[in-house]
């Protein structure tokens, strides 16, 4: 038994492989394009295990895809690729129409071609899994119920708006052709593996270089949190038991604001690894401009997920944040690697 697993060397993608493959004997062929955010490095540990076969590549590579399912003869695609940062969607949207409208469009059709030619057993327990963001629901008002599965989508940047596309082109590979699709739409991710230009990873990097803490406006966008361990265990869960042509919310169930996240790290570093000075690292946090479009307050609510699946998420956000923390303490060499030049290069220009 193989799946294939696409953006594998990516955030999400790695945790999910380096899950698996130390609760599954399932091998797992991981396709990853190794973009800025895709880092071989984040599956080093697998070096040397049959189970995990590592090709670099492009999702929208139609021969390259074609010949994988050819050969690997996998019973599941689980799609993690994908661009996946509202800032340089601002600052440069075709790359997020390509991989993720045009690149999905591009698996979806080889895989269809794949189905097709299966037996009618294998094509009834094949599954393409398609990993979203809540993103493409819009914002919500600070009273508002948090977002189920029937919410309408409203994307509103860039990004969004190239997930939302691509979670409409896998609901009519369902609905038209058959193919037996799943969605997740997750809220915001954390843990270890994380580029250090989303909000956590940037701010513990931030903090412990001494560097400026930086907040866009006021700091009080609401985001839902999710331990993305947790989250890969939603996904193996949605894979095993969920409906084909269903989607999932997936959320952590805790709604904080961007600066309360921020507070939160600088206490928990304040213990851990206390400046030299004596002094907090809050001192170091400065608000800079918000960003256009920015979406006010994102909130998942998982209750089908609980409900029909049995799935809930492991950790509250004190603890994931303190294993987080404590993971890049431990890591710091991963962290430098990945802050290259050409990353600095680009704080400089978001954040001047």
């Amino acid at each position: 038994m193989t799946i294939l697993v696409t953006g594998s060397a990516g955030f999400i993608g790695s945790n999910f492989v380096l899950d698996w493959l130390a609760a599954h004997s399932e091998t797992v062929i991981s396709l990853d394009k190794l973009t800025y955010a895709g880092n071989r490095a984040n599956l080093a540990s697998l070096a040397g295990d049959d189970r995990h076969v590592f090709v670099h590549g492009d999702i929208g590579d139609k021969q390259l895809t074609a010949s994988l399912l050819e050969q690997h003869q996998p019973r599941a695609v689980l799609n993690f690729a994908a661009e996946s940062h509202v800032d340089r969607s601002i600052l440069g949207p075709e790359e997020f129409i390509q991989t993720n409208v045009v690149g999905t469009f591009h698996l979806l059709e080889t895989v269809r071609a794949y189905w097709n030619a299966l037996d009618d057993q294998r094509q009834k327990d094949f599954r393409f899994l398609h990993v979203s963001t809540d993103e493409v629901y819009g914002s919500l008002a600070p009273e508002a119920p948090a977002f189920t599965e029937r919410h309408a989508y409203q994307p509103n940047s860039p990004y969004s708006a190239s997930k939302a596309a691509s979670d409409h082109l896998v609901r009519a590979y369902h609905h038209t052709y058959g193919l037996p699709v799943l969605t997740t739409n997750c809220s915001n991710n954390y843990g270890p593996y994380h580029f250090p230009e989303k909000l956590i990873p940037l701010v513990i990097r931030n903090a412990l270089a001494g560097e400026t803490l930086p907040i866009y406006g006021d700091g009080q966008q609401i985001r839902d949190w999710l331990y993305v361990k947790d989250h890969c265990s939603a996904i193996r869960r949605v894979l095993e038991a969920g409906s084909a042509g269903e989607t999932y919310n997936v959320g952590g169930w805790n709604e904080k604001s961007n600066l309360d996240v921020v507070h939160h790290i600088c206490d928990t570093l304040d213990q851990e690894a206390p400046r030299s000075d004596g002094r907090s690292y809050r001192e170091q946090i400065r608000f800079v401009k918000d960003r256009p479009g920015h979406d006010r307050r994102y909130a998942i609510d998982a209750t089908r997920l609980e409900r029909e699946l049995g799935w809930k998420p492991a950790e509250t956000f004190e603890t994931g944040i303190a294993k987080t923390v404590r993971w890049y303490l431990d890591n710091q060499d991963w962290v430098e690697n990945v802050a290259s030049g050409a990353y600095r290069e680009w704080l400089s220009k978001q954040y001047s």
